[in-house]
């Protein structure tokens, strides 16, 4: 009866009430003349009257109610030639015509950026979005996404996990609290709630955008505190045609650390793309793939000739990464029928990673891997997504896309796993002309994730399911040129092993205002939710010394999310630019925590688990710079600029989550190394983010630095368990004490690379990362890499 009811709802939205005696409809599509891509929120208005007009909804579509009549309508939009139209509206009849409109100038083309589910101009957004764009993409070489993500302002990748605004601290990717999609579908596994980053066709984004703070509503479950999506392009009336070549090696580390490997440690790739429109321009091909090899930083374990357990067989030839990946995009627009459109789009992905857990030690060995901690995995991960879409002469858009997800992980030490997920979503959107140019977004997603593993097992099955379905809606509204307003509702159900059962709503409201001249100030607030992962309840497995210890009553963890920031758009002679400032509060409920401790000494004698540690709240000043200049004729400066300060806390410290199987109560004042400020675990308060790009004729140079302050606060077991090793004669000693108490000041690093464009077509770059070879740690037991130097030759037709 709900689904029904729905259905009958999105129905009754989409019929247009209203009498047309005397009148008539004047309707039409606006569009990019380059890349037939909708122009949302341009302008059509009658010359000589401004009161008459509308602007086109997010499909580009729009529709005006006008007397019957002749008039000359102007149509305008934001970097484009204005154009105008006579056109005869007769009574009770509707009008159609479709604008394709030339840009005005390319010019500083990553000012005027748009995004978002109504694709809205980023000051017409009432949450905060950064949004990144290929330039810098292509700039710095990036082999995974991950990479130029940790680049965004507010955002920090912690192995492999996503983190915006000091949500989180580290799970190694495991139980994500921020959602990532890649074109609006869910990339997040539905056993281990974890991005696979490599799947990411690098070589084909069109932009990445960043939504700060909870964004369940439209995201789902998992963006507790925040959304990633990255848009891929589709192609256009020009072909294009990308070739990628790379190749580098890594750098002798830096004393204390030793170089273990012998002559060079390679890092090499290729890419390719290719994108046209076939036969008779109505349909759209897009191929790409790409095959990479990386040396690692990190070599195999070597053993303590006192320590009796050797069986860990990890060389260094097995620390060897390898990748290769084939993507494509077929849509068809259909001839016969006005505004469908349906395709199928594919990824498949074969890779070898090892992925260490701990360094050896925390001086000559950082670069090494601890006996028994190390992760190989032979990974097999393809995903087919057929969709259709639909846009109707009323402005309404109908969408239905599905993915179908499988991967299948093979790795040693009974780590194997396989996971199925199957997503569906049908979407409904509408602006209502009538209604002052209302626009709503309404939908129904269900998700279904099988699950094989036997690390599992402690759900009572190495066989496990999961599904979630949902309905969402959100509201948009402008009056004027003023004020924006939107509103939305999500209704969550999820059923574990048909089991657990959990069902919750979730609600949000934002506005913006305009209140000068460029200036735009917005407030929001809104929930979050996430229900735990099969990985996050029920797995129990060992890697060496280590443990990873189920936890089968972990409850859903919820927040809520108020911000108020300013966007102000500024001119400086010939230097463009937004410059954003945040504010923001966001609290936890049922908070979930990865902590180390001496779960169950039998089992193993220590390691990590996933708890409900009680109620937090994370607080903060979110800032941000984004600009571009021609500093002259032949010169041209792109900056990037952010600062994040977070305050992370417990509001509950001597709650007692958990008892260990030494009977220990566990408490954030008992766990933690430095409990008297209350800051959470594994959070760094400061984070600089920047960029500067220089531009002269066909010589680019570029320098990249980020900062991250001092982790305040960690896990007192990991001390607890450095002190059990180096007692031990049979355990391979822990280290990481001494580190911390002398590195942990925070950490500038610095990446930069030079890069000549020649003949039209082509690109060489010398690019390094790391450029001043800091040997530096972001979470307890983790080298991050060391210097490497690549150069990339470029093609592009």
């Amino acid at each position: 009866m709900l689904f029904r009811g729905f259905l009958l709802f999105f129905f009754i939205m989409s019929l247009e009430i209203g009498s047309f005696a005397q009148y008539g409809i004047f309707s039409g599509r606006v569009i990019d003349d380059q890349d037939g891509e909708s122009l949302v929120g341009a302008n059509i208005y009658v010359k000589k009257d401004m009161s008459i007009g509308v602007v086109t909804d997010f499909n580009g579509f729009f529709s005006l109610r006008v007397p019957a009549g002749t008039y000359e309508f102007t149509i305008s939009y934001t970097g484009m030639k204005s154009v105008n139209r006579t056109v005869t509206v007769v009574p009770d009849s509707t009008l159609f015509i479709e604008f394709g409109m030339q840009p005005f100038s390319t010019q500083f083309d990553e000012v005027v950026i748009r995004a978002g589910k109504f694709d809205k101009k980023l000051e017409d957004q009432t949450v905060s979005i950064e949004v990144m764009q290929p330039r810098m993409i292509d700039a710095k070489n990036t082999r995974s996404v991950e990479t130029i993500l940790d680049m965004t302002p507010g955002v920090t990748i912690l192995d492999s996990e996503p983190q915006i605004r000091g949500g989180s601290g580290f799970t190694f990717g495991v139980g994500s609290k921020v959602a990532v999609f890649i074109d609006d579908l869910p990339m997040i596994t539905g056993d281990a709630g974890k991005p696979d980053w490599a799947l990411i066709p690098v070589e084909n984004i069109k932009q990445i955008e960043v939504v700060k703070g909870a964004a369940s509503v439209l995201s789902g479950s998992s963006a507790l505190s925040g959304a990633i999506y990255v848009r891929t392009n589709y192609a256009t009336t020009k072909p294009v045609t990308k070739v990628r070549l790379y190749g580098g090696a890594y750098t002798a580390p830096g004393s204390p650390a030793v170089k273990w490997w012998d002559g060079v440690a390679p890092i090499a790739g290729a890419s390719f793309l290719h994108s046209r429109q076939v036969g008779d321009g109505h349909t759209d091909i897009v191929i790409g793939a790409i095959a990479m090899t990386d040396r690692s930083y990190i070599g195999g374990p070597v053993l303590d000739p006192f320590v009796v357990n050797s069986s860990d067989t990890v060389t260094d030839a097995d620390m060897t990464n390898y990748r290769g990946r084939v993507n494509f995009s077929v849509r068809r627009r259909s001839k016969t029928i006005r505004g469908l459109n349906f395709g199928l789009n594919g990824n498949l992905m074969y890779k070898k990673q090892s992925s260490p857990l701990a360094w050896l030690n925390d001086t000559n060995y950082f670069y090494r891997g601890y006996p028994g901690a190390i992760l190989l995995t032979k990974n097999t991960t393809f995903y087919f997504d057929p969709f259709i879409n639909w846009y109707s002469s009323l402005g309404v858009k109908h969408s239905f896309n599905n993915r179908i997800l499988y991967a299948n992980n093979d790795a040693i030490n009974n780590q194997s796993t396989l996971a199925v997920m199957i997503y569906n979503n049908y979407q409904f959107n509408k602006s209502f002309a009538t209604l002052g140019n209302l626009n709503f977004i309404g939908g129904l997603t269900s998700q279904y994730t099988y699950s094989r593993a036997a690390l599992y097992e402690a759900s009572g099955s190495e066989k496990n399911n999961l599904w979630n379905m949902s309905v969402y809606m959100e509201f948009d509204k402008k009056f004027g040129n003023a004020i924006n307003l939107s509103a939305g509702f999500r209704l969550e159900h999820f059923r574990l092993n048909d089991s657990i059962r959990e069902t919750k709503p979730i609600l949000r409201v934002g506005a913006s205002f305009k209140l000068g001249q460029e200036t735009y100030l917005r407030a929001s607030i809104g929930q979050g939710y996430r229900f735990p992962s099969i990985t996050e309840r029920y797995i129990r497995t060992k890697v060496g010394s280590f443990g990873v210890f189920d936890n089968p009553e972990l409850i859903s963890e919820e927040s809520w999310n108020a911000e108020i920031g300013l966007k102000q758009g500024f001119k400086f002679s010939k230097f463009y630019g937004y410059f954003d400032i945040a504010g923001f509060y966001q609290e936890y409920t049922n908070t979930i925590e990865y902590l180390f401790g001496f779960w169950d000494i039998k089992f193993a004698p220590a390691g990590f688990k996933f708890v409900n540690t009680g109620s937090s709240k994370v607080s903060g000043v979110d800032i941000s710079l984004t600009g571009q200049a021609k500093a002259a004729k032949n010169i041209e400066v792109n900056i990037l600029f952010g600062y994040t300060y977070v305050l992370p806390i417990t509001l509950d410290p001597a709650y007692v989550f958990a008892i260990d199987d030494r009977n220990t109560p566990y408490s954030y004042n008992s766990t933690s190394v430095n409990p008297e400020k209350k800051i959470l675990k594994y959070r760094f308060l400061h984070t600089v983010k920047t960029d500067i790009e220089i531009k002269y004729k066909s010589i680019s140079y570029g320098i990249s630095m980020k900062y991250f302050s001092k982790i305040e606060n960690l896990d007192k077991a990991i001390f607890d368990f450095e002190d059990a090793t180096t007692k031990s004669e049979l355990l391979q000693n822990i280290l990481y004490r001494e580190y911390y108490n002398s590195n942990n000041n925070g950490n500038f690093v610095f990446d930069m690379r030079l890069s000549y464009e020649f003949r039209q077509y082509h690109k060489i770059s010398l690019i390094s990362d790391n450029i001043f070879n800091r040997r530096y740690s972001l979470r307890p037991l983790k080298a991050e890499p060391i210097r490497s130097i690549t150069v990339q030759y470029s093609l592009n037709l």
